[in-house]
């Protein structure tokens, strides 16, 4: 009888990770995961109750690569940091396709709520910082820019819009300073 492979966790997820990069979420599967990594699909629900565990925890990593984005543009000293987070994530969607439609462009159902306040709680600090509006009006300034990066981001991963990072830089200004622009008159 042959040894039993060993396969680990991050293993799975990695194998995971890798079949959402190159085929899409469609293709994240127990057999497509067990061929990738040359055993059977015990390992798989060995270590995952069910396929939706494991899905999670694709989308957790992949969660994370994004952060890893925004976390090296920021750190860039590139664009102010509230810049910088947009470019990332439209640079995550042009790079990461797969990955990003995995994240973003899914329905989300009854989890929008728990979404949008994790989102804005990662942002609130940068927006009242580079706005100097108060909350209220800080909030509903990002959710205007997130449309507008989000819009760009999800034409960047269909394949709908090609543009160099310089454009989209010069985009985001030109929205953020309209944006701005309108809420200093209000």
């Amino acid at each position: 009888m042959p040894p039993k492979i060993k396969v680990t966790k991050e293993e799975i997820i990695q194998a995971g990770l890798d079949i959402v990069r190159r085929e899409g979420e469609s293709a994240l599967n127990a057999r497509g995961i067990a061929a990738a990594l040359g055993c059977s699909t015990q390992p798989i629900f060995s270590n995952y109750a069910s396929m939706e565990e494991l899905h999670l925890a694709v989308m957790l990593v992949a969660s994370q690569l994004c952060s890893q984005y925004i976390d090296r543009e920021v750190s860039s000293g590139d664009y102010p940091s509230y810049k910088a987070s947009g470019i990332a994530y439209i640079r995550f969607a042009k790079e990461e396709r797969n990955l990003f439609k995995l994240l973003y462009m899914r329905d989300r159902g009854h989890r929008e709520e728990i979404h949008e306040i994790q989102m804005w709680g990662q942002m609130e600090g940068f927006v009242r910082d580079y706005t100097g509006l108060e909350t209220d009006r800080a909030k509903m300034f990002h959710l205007e820019m997130w449309t507008f990066v989000h819009g760009i981001a999800t034409m960047m991963a269909t394949g709908y819009l090609e543009l160099n990072m310089e454009l989209v830089s010069q985009m985001l200004s030109d929205a953020y300073l309209g944006i701005k622009h309108r809420f200093e008159r209000e």
